[in-house]
């Protein structure tokens, strides 16, 4: 059996957060020991964690500014304070600081995985838990294994900081049988009838677009469009939101009902999911939104081609604008026909993010580490 440990800031409600539960809940127990670790003890997804599954953390409450005080040690002397057990394989499953404490393991029988989630775009951006580029650099060559979430993410953490360790893709895990389950719950929508409803999923973070969102629904609304929007999650753009909602009479017309622990049954009754991001990596909420048969209108960012195709075979992505986003949604409310044809191919694409087709290539990438380590 090969003992595993996952390193990760929190447990709280991001979406790599939630993959992470996702995967070790699904992995072979007879095969792995399974240790989830937290920098801090804090988080909505510690709740999902399987009991099977062991959890540790090192600091119980979140510390103001943890990145640059942890910069005052070397990754060395982090992994030697951090963890104290000996593992086959370590996974730092956040950039940045897990990933700087998980290379200063000095073990020769370990084998050392960083995942990479996000774009960095720049060396700097990369760097930025770190002391310096050279440092970043060093200390990410030092792993035998750099997991990306897609191959844009991959192409572009490469370009960054030019590193040199093997790299591969591998996608995130959604629990899509609980998924589709989930999405049959019953929820009331307070909307028009037979309006035409997006939704949008993700922490209220400036990052993630949703103004850009409501821009397009007042600009709908003011046309004639039946449409509504929801936006599930909590965050600290709120507020800003809620005043925009508020001053542009649009009350009654968007919802904002904060974190859900099951988003399922919000995104099942919607007529099309909207992603208007800066950045993703690879998006959860998306591949979520094309288990449970829902059509895709996003802005362009990391994966969403390879998810959504090309040439728009399963979904539609539009450059990375306001206005483009606008346009690829007005497309499809002005031709039924086409939205009914992506909630088809929706259907059909969800079945490539299969809990078990996904979970499977993470444990063969990790056995073969385990078995290196064991030579």
């Amino acid at each position: 059996m090969k003992k595993i440990l996952f390193l990760i800031h929190d447990l709280g409600q991001g979406g790599a957060e939630k993959v992470l539960v996702n995967l070790v809940n699904n992995m072979d127990f007879s095969k792995f020991d399974i240790t989830v670790m937290t920098l801090f003890d804090s988080g909505e997804n510690r709740q999902f964690l399987s009991k099977q599954v062991h959890y540790k953390r090192w600091c119980p409450n979140m510390v103001p500014g943890n990145s640059h005080l942890m910069k005052l040690l070397n990754p060395r002397a982090l992994h030697s304070l951090i963890i104290k057990e000996h593992y086959d394989v370590e996974v730092a499953y956040l950039e940045g600081p897990c990933a700087r404490v998980v290379s200063g393991c000095t073990d020769p029988d370990t084998r050392l995985v960083s995942w990479i989630h996000i774009e960095q775009h720049t060396a700097e951006a990369a760097a930025a838990s770190f002391r310096s580029v050279a440092e970043a650099q060093e200390c990410y060559n030092r792993f035998h294994q750099i997991v990306c979430v897609s191959q844009t993410v991959a192409d572009d953490f490469q370009r960054a900081l030019n590193i040199t360790a093997p790299c591969q893709v591998l996608y995130n895990t959604n629990e899509s049988a609980k998924i589709l389950q989930l999405g049959q719950e019953s929820v009331e929508l307070p909307f028009p009838e037979n309006s035409i409803k997006l939704v949008g999923v993700g922490k209220l973070l400036k990052n993630k677009g949703f103004d850009r969102i409501l821009r397009i629904t007042k600009r709908l609304v003011e046309e004639g469009y039946p449409v509504c929007t929801c936006i599930l999650g909590e965050g600290p753009e709120r507020s800003a939101l809620q005043q925009y909602i508020e001053e542009n009479s649009l009350t009654g017309r968007v919802l904002l009902p904060g974190y859900q622990l099951n988003p399922y049954k919000y995104v099942s009754k919607c007529d099309l999911f909207v992603c208007a991001s800066h950045a993703e990596g690879f998006s959860t909420a998306a591949t979520e939104a094309l288990i449970l048969g829902v059509p895709v209108c996003t802005v362009e960012v990391s994966g969403m081609k390879e998810m959504l195709g090309e040439r728009d075979e399963y979904g539609i992505v539009t450059e990375n604008s306001e206005e483009a986003l606008y346009q690829g949604i007005k497309r499809l409310l002005d031709d039924p026909a086409l939205l009914a044809h992506y909630r088809e191919k929706a259907a059909e694409q969800g079945k490539l993010f299969s809990t078990e087709q996904t979970v499977r290539a993470v444990e063969n990438q990790l056995l073969k580490l385990g078995e290196e380590a064991s030579k």
